[in-house]
This record gives C-alpha cells, sequence and structure tokens, in this order.
C-alpha cells in the first residue's frame, strides 16, 4: 500500500513524485512511455534544440547589418535531431536519477485505475498496486479533428503530430501546418529556416490564440518576411496524398504539401484511465479540480493538462506542488492570474495576466500602456530595425499591474518579473523603485513607470 500512486510521468507527475518522495511519502510512479512526458520528450525542450538552432543559422544570415559577413551558412537537419536527442536523454537521465533520489518507485506501462478496496486499486502490466491517494497527471493528446482523410493521412504518415516531426531525417520541401498556435508557429519557423516551404492554416483571424492582437500581427509580419504563408479564417475541409483542400469565404482551395504537421491543439488523456471506476468528475474530457488540486472524491487529485485548465509544462509544476502541500496537511492553492506563455519564436513574444481585449471582456475598466523596445538601450543595440513593442494593462479601480505583453529581445527570459508584479498587485509606480541592471533589455519594465 502506497502512501501515493502517481499515474503519468509528465511536468506534474513527476515533479509532485518527485516532492512527495522527498516529504517521506511512500511514492509510486506508472509512466507509459518515458518520464518527462511530452514537454520533454516530444514539446518544450526538443522544440527549442530546433528554434536555436534556427537563429544561429537565420543570425549569421543577418549579419551584414552588423558588420558580420558568412559565406555558405546551411542548416544540417540530421545534426539538429542528433543533437535534440542527446539533449533529451540527459535530461529524461536526469528527471529518473531525481526520482530515485527521492526514493519514488517509477513503473513503465500504462496504468487503469480499477476500484477500491483499502485504498484505490490501480493496475498494470498485469500487477495491481494500492494507494491510499492517487494524483491523475496523464497529460494531453493531439486533438484530431473530424476532417475527411485526416485519420489515413495519419496512417500514411502523409500528416504527422508534434511526436513525429520531431524526428524526421529530412526536411520536407512543402510543409502545410494545420493550426496557428505556439507549436505551430514555432515549428513554422523551424522549417522555413531549414528550408521548406511553410504554409500555416488557421482558423480564427489571428496567429497565437488568445495572446495579444497587436503582437499577433508583429509576430505574424515577421514571420512572413521568412516566407511563411499564413492563411488565416480558414478551415481544412479535406486531406489527400500530397494536397490539403481549404475553405474560406472565397469557396475552396487546393494547397500542395509534402507533409502537413496536424497542430490544431490538445486535449485532456482521460480515455481509457478507468476514473468512471471510482466516480471521478470530468467536464469535457477533463478532470474537475478545486484551487487546491482536489477532485470530488477524496483521496484523488489531478495536475497538469489533464485538468485543461492550463496547458502548460511551468502550470503543472506548480499544481503540482499544490497537489502535494495539501495532501500534506499544508494551506496552499493554486493562482492563475499571472501563468505567462511564451512562443520562442525570432522574435520571442510573451505575455501574462490580461490583455486589454480579455480585460474588458470581462468588464474590467483598465488603461493601456505601451512603448516600443527601442525605448530599450541594450534592443536598439542588438535589433538594426526591430519593431518590437511591450505593453501594460492596469486596472484602473485599483491603479494595479493586472497584464503585460511584449515581442522582441529575450521576452521569455523577462516576463517573469512581470509575472511577480502582477501576482504581487504592483502599481506602476511602484516600479521606480526597482533597480533593473543596465543595459538590459528588461529595463522596458521599469521605463513604464516614468512616463507620464
Amino acid at each position: 500500500m502506497y502512501d501515493l500512486i502517481v499515474i503519468g510521468g509528465g511536468p506534474a507527475g513527476y515533479r509532485a513524485a518527485e516532492t512527495a518522495g522527498g516529504e517521506g511519502l511512500d511514492t509510486l510512479l506508472i509512466e507509459k512511455k518515458e518520464v518527462g512526458g511530452v514537454c520533454l520528450n516530444e514539446g518544450c525542450i526538443p522544440t527549442k534544440t530546433f528554434l536555436y538552432s534556427a537563429k544561429l543559422k537565420d543570425g549569421a544570415l543577418r549579419g551584414e547589418k552588423y558588420g558580420v559577413r558568412a559565406q555558405s551558412v546551411t542548416l544540417d537537419h540530421k545534426t539538429v535531431v542528433a543533437r535534440k536527442n542527446k539533449v533529451v536523454s540527459a535530461l529524461v537521465s536526469g528527471v529518473r536519477a531525481r526520482l530515485k533520489n527521492s526514493g519514488v518507485t517509477v513503473v513503465s506501462g500504462e496504468a487503469c485505475v480499477a476500484g477500491r478496496s483499502e485504498g484505490f486499486d490501480v493496475k498494470c502490466g498485469g500487477e495491481t498496486y494500492g494507494g491510499k491517494r492517487l494524483l491523475i497527471a496523464t497529460g494531453s493528446v493531439p486533438a484530431v479533428p473530424p476532417v475527411p482523410g485526416l485519420i489515413k493521412a495519419l496512417e500514411s504518415g502523409f500528416a504527422v503530430t508534434n511526436r513525429e516531426i520531431l524526428d524526421l531525417e529530412t526536411v520536407p520541401e512543402k510543409l502545410a501546418i494545420v493550426g496557428g498556435g505556439a507549436i505551430g508557429i514555432e515549428m513554422a519557423d523551424y522549417f522555413a529556416s531549414a528550408g521548406s516551404e511553410v504554409t500555416v492554416i488557421e482558423m480564427l483571424e489571428r496567429i497565437g490564440g488568445g495572446i495579444d492582437a497587436e503582437i499577433a500581427a508583429i509576430l505574424k509580419r515577421s514571420l512572413e518576411k521568412k516566407g511563411i504563408r499564413f492563411l488565416l479564417g480558414c478551415r481544412v475541409g479535406e486531406l489527400k496524398e500530397g494536397s490539403v483542400f481549404v475553405e474560406d469565404n472565397a469557396g475552396r482551395r487546393e494547397i500542395k504539401a509534402d507533409l502537413v504537421l496536424l497542430s490544431a491543439g490538445r486535449k485532456p488523456s482521460t480515455d481509457g484511465l478507468g476514473l468512471e471506476n471510482i466516480g471521478v468528475a470530468l467536464e469535457g474530457g477533463a478532470v474537475v479540480t478545486d484551487e487546491r488540486m482536489r477532485t470530488n472524491v477524496p483521496g484523488v487529485f489531478a495536475a497538469g493538462d489533464v485538468n485543461g485548465k492550463s496547458m502548460l509544462a511551468h502550470t503543472a509544476y506548480r499544481e503540482a506542488e499544490v497537489a502535494v502541500n495539501t495532501m500534506l496537511g499544508r494551506r496552499d492553492f493554486m493562482s492563475y492570474r499571472a501563468i505567462p506563455w511564451v512562443i520562442y519564436t525570432a522574435p520571442e513574444a510573451a505575455g501574462a495576466g490580461e490583455t486589454e481585449e480579455s480585460a474588458r471582456q470581462k468588464g474590467l475598466g483598465v488603461s493601456v500602456r505601451k512603448l516600443g523596445m527601442r525605448f530599450s538601450g541594450r534592443y536598439a543595440a542588438e535589433n538594426e530595425g526591430g519593431d518590437g513593442i511591450a505593453k501594460m494593462v492596469i486596472d484602473n479601480k485599483y491603479g494595479r499591474i493586472i497584464g503585460f505583453h511584449m515581442i522582441g529581445g529575450a521576452a521569455s527570459e523577462m516576463i517573469c518579473a512581470a509575472c511577480m508584479m502582477i501576482e504581487r498587485e504592483t502599481a506602476p509606480e511602484q516600479v521606480k523603485k526597482y533597480v533593473f541592471p543596465h543595459p538590459t533589455a528588461s529595463e522596458i519594465i521599469k521605463e513604464f513607470s516614468l512616463q507620464k
């Protein structure tokens, strides 16, 4: 009888297992593939190794603006994939080592919750394990829209998901990407740099999902300069080998493609888990949780993509911490108001909290301050002709920062400062008291407090 059984070894699962084991709970972690989950093996980390290679190549090609001239710059895709595999392998080994050091038992196989006896019974590989508590951390899987020909295309390899595209041995001449969210845009950026003719097909009228509309427009213009074509307000009507048929107000047209990347979002992975055997409530396929990561069944918790609240690895880490603290009787609560998002293209885009649009939809009275990133001397020195911006959203009623969004520079590394300001309900004027290193692009955050 384990103190805790964790089902799923992604960011939520391995963080919870490591933390619980370190706190003295006898913990079992069951993972059907490889610890690290989608983020480490098929998502966050692999894509960043790809994108870093693309940034190096593109930087060399644009070097003339900065007095640097390079000839015969090429990108060796096989070397990029080999390096990706090396990085992933090293990080997976690190996760396994931390779990071992925390005394966590790791079992490989597909888990199914069978019911209850003395505790919760979980079957895996012909064995039944008992646990006083359960943490469901099975993550998410790619959403497969009901498009004619899509299933056949996935089976034949004409269409792939984010998992398969990271192991391609060759760069497709023509790549069609279904979905203009973060994953689709990042892969578009890499494969355009690698030599593909890339077309992104998105149902919405802008890329990036719910990000700030102005930042989405700047990002789109930047990617178009790399040769990426965007078909917005379009839906995929059918897939046939070598072709994607799209439909919009102008009618139906054919897009030729050697490969199609399906990047139409993700859905919680709960099928076949047996949660119905213990009465765990689901909503739209997601496990329902409260602010302490508890489900409707006492002793059963859920964290990460499986609850459908914020499908990001860093959210999963924090949810896992809240879940374990709750198990240990410590008061802890999950806050979603300052969860950062990042798109790791060149330029990077990032944000946290409310956009002007989302705030007004909630009936909040807000004011928005906007600055060009060139107010930062570091940004101006490193970005010839850059058109990056930063925007601060302020709640007029309470005079506090409730949103911050930017494009340009190392936005991914700067947004954490804004997150803390949002979480601490900081007023813009208070930022004057903070000392930022000079020159850094992050000084743009302080510039807002100096503007009238």
